[in-house]
């Protein structure tokens, strides 16, 4: 079926705050549309409007035809407690709320027309979510995405038992199973390495039905949208540009200079005018002053003159208050929150930070090497691979947190390790944000450590609550913000891309640009890679190392 979804003047937000207002939107068959904004600009909350999960504020959303079948895949990958891979998907694809609706109706079937009707509607929805051969095509696109069907049996296998590699490629294989007519999908790259993300790209490039996506991915967006819904949180405004991700930031960039050369051109009129009109002021005061000093009583013809000049005085700071009057006000563009972010040096570590020599390690089934490897002081490594090839596995073995069943892995003198792992594992469990922290620098003072973690956007709601109670990018600059209060001379980088918004992505780029430590960075961020200065490039597959 094709189908159209309408947003018109569309506000969104909570009843203290509203986050956005005003979006107009019209996502037809064939069009991809990419949400950006700055992380709590709204845009999770928008497509949970879109996708009749939240009430709007105002405005309203509507569909054509009205029983068009949207599906919302949010960005948190929900592991239910003892649910298996086949139910997640059931779930994410819509079939299992359709069987449901279809077992309900045909519950309470009779001769009356109305019933009869109720349980013809839901048949036609459960035929269309594709319900009636799920589990005839699941196993075929499982495999195909590089899942081990014996391993991970889609009947018997919960989803709380797979890794997030693993859970990133099951919520992969939900949406191409769906059979959704317009999609509604919250970072569906998180987690999916290069071969998840290009099979992703190919489904979204041939979907027939409209889509909106919410992406931190640059390159994922310019490969995909065709056009581009802006929130702009700082300016309270929303905008739509036509085109791609790539035309929309040159676009934005000369938007913003031109908002920016109009302010300072009226403040600058504004300013001059103003001046003009304070000298005249004093002028007048100064006329009427010299008149009724000078000026003796019985000297009226000199007085006359004197007052005559007085009024014309006043008569032209009339006018100049009359032109600033009518000067067309341009509001000042709001200054954006910016992360400023560096991160903190210790003293150089010894000139090999870590060495392996022919180590090789055993995990089940799996084993990674034999591998050998060294890392020197300043030295700066990407490393991608597939999801479970043994990219965890290898850092630790050089950051000396496991040790290998053959061979040898040793570590250098003096060297400060800063991490931010793919779990983010530091800032999870019930303590505060700020206690926490304050267990990684106990010389910091409270005041200290809240100022600092301010500067990261999280401020004195966020250092209160658990840290389990923090999302994804929360957590994130978290960690970024103990990189930058403990010194480290080798860098290690999980996925930090992850649930960070664009700005801080750029943010840390530019802030590895600037480090000098050694620096392992795993990314499967594709401008990353090409943004990020890196002497060498290590590819991991099937327990294999190799140099690129």
């Amino acid at each position: 079926m094709t189908a159209t979804l309408v947003a018109k003047n569309v506000a969104g937000g909570f009843a203290h705050r509203t986050l956005f207002e005003g979006v107009d939107l019209t996502v037809a068959p064939g069009d991809v549309i990419g949400v950006v904004g700055v992380n709590g600009a709204g845009k999770s909350t928008l497509l949970r409007i879109l996708a009749g999960d939240l009430e709007a504020l105002d405005g309203a959303v509507s569909l054509a035809p009205a029983d068009a079948f949207v599906g919302w895949l949010p960005q948190e990958h929900e592991r239910v407690p003892g649910e298996t891979v086949a139910a997640y998907i059931a779930r994410r694809t819509g079939c299992s709320a359709a069987t449901d609706a279809m077992e309900a109706a045909a519950a309470v079937l009779t001769d009356s027309a109305a019933s009869a009707d109720a349980y013809s509607a839901a048949l036609d929805h459960w035929l269309a979510t594709g319900a009636a051969d799920l589990d005839d095509r699941l196993p075929a696109v499982l495999a195909d995405l590089g899942l081990d069907t014996e391993a991970i049996v889609p009947d018997s296998t919960p989803m709380t038992a797979l890794s997030g590699g693993q859970a990133a490629r099951v919520g992969l294989a939900a949406l191409m199973l769906s059979r959704f007519d317009i999609v509604l999908l919250d970072e569906p790259t998180n987690d999916l390495d290069l071969d998840g993300l290009a099979r992703l790209e190919q489904f979204v490039q041939e979907l027939r039905g409209g889509v909106v996506l919410v992406s931190h991915d640059r390159e994922f967006l310019a490969r995909t949208v065709t056009r581009v819904l802006e929130l702009d949180l700082a300016q309270n405004t929303t905008a739509v540009f036509g085109g791609g991700y790539d035309s929309y930031l040159e676009e934005r960039e000369v938007n913003r200079r031109h908002r920016r050369e109009q302010y300072e051109e009226f403040a600058e009129k504004k300013a001059d005018l103003v001046a003009r009109a304070r000298t005249q002021r004093e002028w007048s005061s100064q006329g009427v002053r010299n008149a009724m000093r000078k000026a003796p009583d019985n000297d009226k013809n000199r007085r006359r003159a004197q007052t005559e000049s007085s009024e014309k005085q006043a008569q032209k700071v009339r006018q100049m208050e009359s032109r600033i009057a009518r000067l067309a006000e341009v509001e000042e563009p709001r200054k954006e929150w910016t992360l400023q972010f560096t991160i903190g040096a210790a003293p150089r570590s010894s000139a090999v930070v870590a060495t392996l020599d022919e180590a090789v390690v055993r995990q089940g089934d799996f084993a990674l090497g034999p591998v050998s490897l060294q890392i020197d002081a300043g030295e700066r490594v990407g490393i991608t691979g597939p999801n479970g090839a043994g990219k965890s596995t290898l850092l630790r073995l050089l950051l000396g947190r496991q040790q290998p069943d053959e061979g040898r892995a040793s570590l250098g003198a003096n060297v400060a390790v800063g991490e931010i792992d793919q779990a983010r594992s530091y800032f999870t469990g019930s303590a505060r944000l700020v206690d926490r922290f304050e267990q990684r620098v106990p010389d910091w003072t409270t005041a200290d450590v809240r100022t600092l973690l301010a500067k990261f956007g999280l401020r004195a709601d966020h250092v209160e609550r658990a840290v389990d109670d923090l999302s994804p990018g929360e957590r994130t600059r978290a960690g970024m913000a103990l990189l930058q209060a403990c010194g480290t001379n080798v860098l290690v980088l999980d996925e930090p891309t992850n649930h960070l918004d664009l700005p801080a992505i750029e943010q840390l780029e530019q802030a590895l640009d600037s480090y000098d430590g050694a620096l392992l960075l795993v990314t499967h961020d594709r401008r990353m890679l090409t943004n990020v200065r890196l002497d060498r490039r290590w590819r991991v597959d099937a327990g294999r190392v190799d140099k690129i």
